[in-house]
Formats: C-alpha cells, sequence, structure tokens
C-alpha cells in the first residue's frame, strides 16, 4: 500500500524555514564625534541669535533678572527705537545703499579682474598676483586711514555717501580679485580656446560662457563683500560726522554709549533689526554659497 504525503501549504513552508537574523548597522564613533562637533559649533552661533532676540522682547525688570526665557513678553521696545532715534531710517537706508553699491561696484571690478589675470594673456599678471597678495599681510584698513581721510576731505567727499562706497570697494578690492580668480581657475583654458577658435570676443565668451560657470562664486563675493561693507565701523564713523548720513553700525555704538536710558531689551531691538538683512539674505543664497565655496573660492 502506498503512502501518500500531506502537501504542506506555503505558509507552513515559510514558518519551517529560519530567516537569517537582520544585520544592525553600526554606528560608529567618528560619524558621532562629527556630527557633535557640528551642532557644537551651531549653538556657538545660534545661542547668541535667539539670546539677543529673547532680551528684545522681555520687560526691562525680567531682562535683569539673568533667565533665558522671559516671564513676561513685552514687544514695546522696537517702537521705542523709532521714537527715540528719529535718523533711524535715514541710517537703515544709508546702510543699504553703501552696502548695495559697494557690492556691485567689487563684483563688477573682481569678476573682470578675475578673468583677465586668467584667461588672458597679460605680462604682469604675476606682478599683480603678487601684489594683491601682499596687501593681505598689512593692516590695510588701519594704515589708509589718515591718508583716506585727507583724500575725502581735499575733494569735498566728507559727511557723502560717495564718500563711503569709493573706500569700501578699494579696501575689499584685493580679497575678490583673489577669490574670482580661484574661481576662473576651475574653467578649463580649452573651452575658452574652442570659443576663440569659433570667432568670439573675449566680451562674448565672459557674458555668454564664463559667467553661467560662476554663478556661485559671484554669490561667494557678494556675501563676503556684503558681511564687510554693512558692518564696517572705523571708516564710517571717522568720514561721517552728521548724524544724518552715518550708517547703522555708527548709530549702534553712539545709541549704546550715549544714551542713558538704553535698558538691554531696547539696544537688543535694534541689534536684531540690524542683523535682519544680513540673516535674511544668507538663508536665501546658503546653498550657492556653499557651493562656491567647495567650486575654488576656499583656494584663497
Amino acid at each position: 500500500m502506498e503512502l501518500t504525503r500531506p502537501i504542506e501549504s506555503p505558509r507552513v513552508r515559510d514558518e519551517a524555514i529560519p530567516m537569517p537574523p537582520r544585520r544592525r548597522s553600526r554606528i560608529q564613533l567618528g560619524t558621532i564625534l562629527k556630527h557633535a562637533i557640528i551642532i557644537f559649533f551651531c549653538l556657538i552661533i545660534v545661542l547668541p541669535i535667539v539670546w539677543v532676540f529673547l532680551m528684545s522682547i522681555k520687560s526691562i525688570p525680567d531682562a535683569y533678572t539673568g533667565k533665558l526665557w522671559p516671564e513676561q513678553f513685552d514687544f514695546t521696545h522696537y517702537r521705542y527705537v523709532f521714537e527715540h532715534i528719529p535718523t533711524f531710517w535715514h541710517n537703515y537706508t544709508n546702510s543699504i545703499i553703501v552696502t548695495s553699491a559697494t557690492v556691485v561696484i567689487t563684483t563688477v571690478c573682481a569678476t573682470l579682474a578675475g578673468y583677465a589675470l586668467v584667461h588672458l594673456r597679460l605680462l604682469g599678471a604675476p606682478l599683480v598676483i603678487s601684489l594683491l597678495v601682499g596687501t593681505l599681510f598689512f593692516p590695510t584698513r588701519l594704515v589708509s586711514l589718515i591718508g583716506i581721510f585727507e583724500i575725502q576731505n581735499a575733494v569735498g567727499l566728507i559727511n557723502t555717501l560717495p564718500g563711503l562706497i569709493l573706500p569700501y570697494v578699494t579696501l575689499n578690492l584685493a580679497i575678490s580679485i583673489l577669490i574670482m580668480r580661484s574661481i576662473f581657475e576651475t574653467i578649463s583654458h580649452e573651452i575658452v580656446d574652442a570659443a576663440r577658435i569659433d570667432g568670439a570676443s573675449s566680451w562674448r565668451i565672459l557674458w555668454e560662457i564664463m559667467l553661467p560657470l560662476i554663478v556661485n562664486g559671484i554669490v561667494v563675493l557678494v556675501i563676503v563683500n556684503f558681511v564687510s561693507a554693512w558692518g564696517e565701523y572705523l571708516l564710517a564713523v571717522t568720514l561721517t560726522n552728521d548724524q544724518s548720513v552715518r550708517t547703522l553700525p555708527v548709530v549702534l555704538a553712539t545709541t549704546f554709549g550715549g544714551f542713558c536710558e538704553w535698558a538691554w531689551p531696547r539696544i537688543a531691538a535694534v541689534y536684531n533689526m540690524a542683523i535682519l538683512p544680513g540673516l535674511i539674505g544668507f538663508a536665501i543664497a546658503q546653498r550657492w554659497y556653499m557651493k562656491g565655496l567647495t567650486e575654488g573660492a576656499l583656494k584663497v
């Protein structure tokens, strides 16, 4: 008599086969250390900004308790700034005009110079680069302060916005040219030679071929010059003596040291309004800024 073997269902068969245990991915110690360092430096940058913002919305008695979180929110300090600094909007506008003009002029000049030093055959290019690098080793802003004042006074540019724009452009031009030179060096010379063979002029090569390839580098240059011009104090306080012509950093220093009724929350409100454009601009352009750094701006 032939015995028939019972047919096992697929479910029973699958349950009978033991599955190999899954390997748990091990988190390496180096990865934990890298993330801890990144978080540490992020906290160093973010916590002071948060502290200043929370200080600006505290009541005055609450500001001197030493607690981080306010017990009572008070947003009237921002209105107090406009009431007690009549020229605040003029100073804010002055900073925007001076910074914008400095960024535009410096970016245009540095882009043209960087392109010429890398992709044009110039006889004195190595000498120019050596002089630009040499200026970075001297405190040019301090050494040239008296000379700048005498020149500005002689041509009648004291207490004027162009009298601030021109020195800002001059002092930022060396590092800006070196940044753009390093960006242009990442572009192959074969592209330029091929365009010249096709009959393109130097201006057309720069406008139609180079500029689309160096957008990220231009963003880096814009941010570097924006930070330098927006927070500049020494030249601004030296070349201006009229409150309505001065820029925002000078007003911040005057407010902090000159008015006895200015308490910490009111000063924090002024600082928040001063750093707001920079934070917004960097938040928008951070993607292109990081790409520009990796593409060659860090070579400087």
